[in-house]
């Protein structure tokens, strides 16, 4: 199985071995989040929030984005230390730390224990998984040989979903993780053969920084994902917004500089088949306004039925895009020593 790029590739996390796994990331991570124990009962919850930062949080905007859309309760992904006011003993809170080290999870994770919401903790171990453990609640553990939080999104989101079917909140989970699974294995044996549609891509983005635009929930997650797989694996500003809501700010935005823009900017939209009719046509309305400000406006189109799979199809192409930028400047994607430098340096002022 090779990456689909020519020559040595520098990869010492792995991380293109570890994106084309992530078919059997998505079915071994569903096997592990079966039969937990101290679920609490459907009737008592009213409301469904995900705890993360990162990659960690990302899987609670696919929880948001395929699943969201067909409970009988609201979802909130929460993003920082603060806990959302209305989180009480009616909530069943996840709390998705990789590490279990992540300082705003542990901390809003424990806020949440505090006001006696049903936690379910996913995380490899960490200072979380201590917390669980003393709490009494329901631990899904993530698998050790995933080297990066971005690279787990699998094991990082799906348990969730695994729940939520189990407490009868998300009925057929299960069948469209099958059904995401398959579309997983297809689209990674094309980016692993030729890999041309990553790899071309990514050579029609070349050193002009990429902004993603997706349409509703499915697609704007999907871009936001693209843009933060870029920032991390190749080491590059990009930038990411969603339809309609762009149509209403973003676009006013090109209407000047059009010399600098034509030269800085490639816009990619990812696309998918649950778009709402209108929303389709404000990409088609959008897009030769586009092409006159930006160097070229590509286009990328999820396949699999279902939400979760096209979701999951359009974040396992994004990833081996950004692999491809990481390999065409001859970088290593999985180190993020400015990340890691950052919270080493926040952790030690609070030491101090």
């Amino acid at each position: 199985m090779t990456s689909g790029t020519t020559g040595q590739v520098l990869d010492t996390l792995h991380m293109f071995e570890t994106s084309a796994g992530l078919a059997e990331q998505v079915f071994d991570a569903a096997i592990r989040a079966r039969g937990l124990d101290g679920l609490p009962e459907r009737s008592r919850i009213e409301n469904v929030v995900v705890l993360g930062m990162g990659g960690s949080g990302m899987a609670g905007d696919v929880l948001a984005a395929a699943a969201g859309p067909f409970l009988p309760v609201p979802v909130v992904v929460s993003k920082g230390y603060e806990l959302p006011a209305f989180v009480g003993e009616t909530s069943l809170v996840f709390a998705v730390s990789f590490s279990g080290n992540t300082e705003e999870t542990v901390e809003v994770a424990s806020a949440a224990a505090v006001e006696g919401a049903r936690l379910v903790v996913i995380t490899q171990g960490g200072e979380l998984g201590r917390l669980a453990a003393s709490w009494g609640v329901p631990i899904v553990t993530v698998p050790t040989d995933i080297a990066q939080p971005r690279s787990g999104i699998g094991a990082l989101a799906v348990p969730a979903l695994v729940v939520l079917e189990e407490m009868g909140l998300f009925p057929g989970a299960q069948q469209w993780i099958d059904i995401a699974v398959e579309q997983l294995r297809r689209r990674r044996d094309q980016l692993m053969g030729d890999g041309l549609l990553a790899r071309s891509l990514a050579a029609r983005i070349g050193r002009t920084l990429p902004i993603f635009y997706g349409g509703g929930q499915i697609g704007a997650t999907a871009a936001q994902r693209w843009k933060n797989q870029v920032n991390e694996n190749a080491k590059v500003a990009a930038f990411w917004h969603s339809y309609p809501e762009l149509c209403h700010n973003e676009v006013a935005g090109w209407g000047q500089h059009g010399d600098l823009t034509r030269q800085a900017f490639t816009v990619v939209n990812v696309r998918h088949d649950y778009e709402h009719p209108q929303v389709a046509r404000r990409f088609d309305v959008v897009a030769p306004l586009l092409e006159e400000v930006v160097s070229a406006v590509e286009e990328v189109r999820a396949e699999g039925e279902g939400q979760l799979a096209q979701l999951l199809d359009l974040i396992l192409i994004g990833d081996f895009v950004s692999l491809h930028l990481a390999a065409r400047e001859g970088l290593d994607p999985g180190p993020v020593p400015v990340l890691d430098h950052i919270k080493a340096t926040v952790a030690a002022s609070v030491d101090v």
